[in-house]
């Protein structure tokens, strides 16, 4: 079992007031081209498949409902179906195996794995001042996962978001940060000075895990000293002005724009590369014209047209959101293309049909990251391709040299 920062100690982190110029320099100025980032999305009670997917596959296909909110990015994405991730189930158990594909979430025994997003930002490192950033329409939960299947809280209120980036703490603030910093560092040296101990006295089957326990204690000493570097940095400037949050949890719309709103000033600032972000069943009855029932219930539609109609009104609402964040991503430019030019961005959900909690069958959008994009590529509907495929191919293009990522049989190619 590895020991991750984020699994035992996790920094609040206090941040500076200062607006966005063209003039900035993020992280990646003196590299020859920006960084490849990834941002996931997932709604986590589905996209009513008939209303999304259309009957034509390839370059021509025709445009559905859903895909008509969206057709300005037409050639900007990629729609998938007949992709999932095997050995799922447990109703709405597997929103919280969507970005790991551990097997059997809900079952007696389970424990999760390390989450995509995790596994990427592990690899970066701390290249940003956030190596990832896991944001929710409620609550905390989250679908990151670090390597001892630990979840990484999300953060539900943007302004708290936007502070901890970009607002300056007062010095005593700051001051009892670094505290906080070096209180964990001298835990973890006496973590190491007893870890060595042990292992001189440890029989020979026991050596190996310590063994692995030990690199996991350095590799959280290392991520603590990163992180203190960080917090002496100022922080990148922006000429936006923090977010009022939005209290109102049946603002489900509301609170999904605050969130795709920060999207595009965390990456133009360098600020993390791997964002996750999860849309919750439990915003009660959503303030959308036409609606008179809470979302997770019309998700349940046993096929009612009335209630189909509903649920389209909410899900239109959705893709809406979405489309308005690709015109944000293709808007801001830089190095002589847009954000979303360097941004692998993926919508998606861990249902493939709400209605009778199907994990199979996952509604898939990908869009950006300088991939050729502008068809809609069919997988086998009974036969499904591992998602985990998919995310070989993401973070392959981010540069992360990757073969494998959990449930994966080699790397999806569009």
């Amino acid at each position: 079992m590895k020991l991750k920062r984020r699994t035992f100690l996790r920094s609040t982190g206090v941040a500076i007031a200062l607006p966005w110029l063209e003039s900035m320099q993020p992280a990646w100025a003196k590299e020859q081209a920006p960084p490849k980032r990834m941002v996931l999305i997932c709604n986590t009670l589905g996209l009513h498949a008939p209303a999304l997917f259309p009957k034509k596959i390839g370059a021509d296909y025709e445009l559905t409902d859903y895909l008509s909110i969206i057709k300005a990015h037409r050639k900007d994405l990629t729609l998938f179906s007949g992709l999932s991730h095997p050995q799922q189930g447990g109703e709405h158990q597997c929103e919280m195996t969507w970005l790991s594909a551990a097997p059997n979430p809900g079952m007696d025994g389970f424990r999760n794995s390390i989450s995509v997003d995790q596994y990427a930002a592990d690899k970066l490192g701390y290249v940003t001042r956030f190596p990832s950033v896991s944001l929710s329409s409620d609550t905390a939960k989250s679908q990151s996962y670090t390597t001892s299947g630990v979840m990484i809280p999300a953060e539900q209120r943007p302004s708290r978001m936007f502070a901890k980036m970009f607002l300056s703490g007062k010095p005593e603030e700051i001051a009892r940060q670094k505290q906080k910093l070096a209180e964990g560092r001298s835990v973890l040296d006496e973590l190491l000075s007893q870890t060595k101990i042990v292992l001189k006295n440890a029989p020979s089957a026991d050596r190996e895990r310590l063994q692995e326990y030990f690199e996991s204690v350095r590799t959280a000493e290392k991520n603590l000293a990163e992180e203190q570097v960080w917090l002496d940095r100022p922080k990148p400037k922006v000429q936006t002005k923090a977010p009022l949050d939005v209290h109102d949890k049946t603002d489900l719309i509301g609170r999904i724009k605050l969130l795709f709103n920060l999207v595009p000033l965390i990456v133009q600032t360098d600020s993390s590369r791997v964002i996750s972000i999860v849309i919750q069943h439990n915003h009660g009855m959503p303030q959308i014209e036409g609606v008179d029932s809470e979302h997770h219930n019309l998700s349940h539609h046993g096929r009612d047209p009335k209630r189909i109609e509903q649920l389209l009104k909410i899900e239109r609402a959705i893709m809406g959101c979405f489309d308005e964040f690709l015109t944000a991503m293709k808007t801001k430019r830089e190095a002589g293309g847009t954000l979303l030019d360097n941004t692998l961005t993926l919508l998606g959900s861990n249902l493939g049909n709400a209605s009778s909690h199907d994990p199979r069958n996952n509604p898939i959008l990908l869009a950006g990251g300088g991939l050729k994009h502008g068809r809609y590529l069919a997988h086998d509907a009974k036969n499904n391709t591992p998602l985990c495929n998919l995310f070989v191919h993401m973070l392959n293009q981010m540069n992360l040299n990757t073969d494998k990522f959990a449930s994966s049989t080699g790397e999806l190619s569009l």
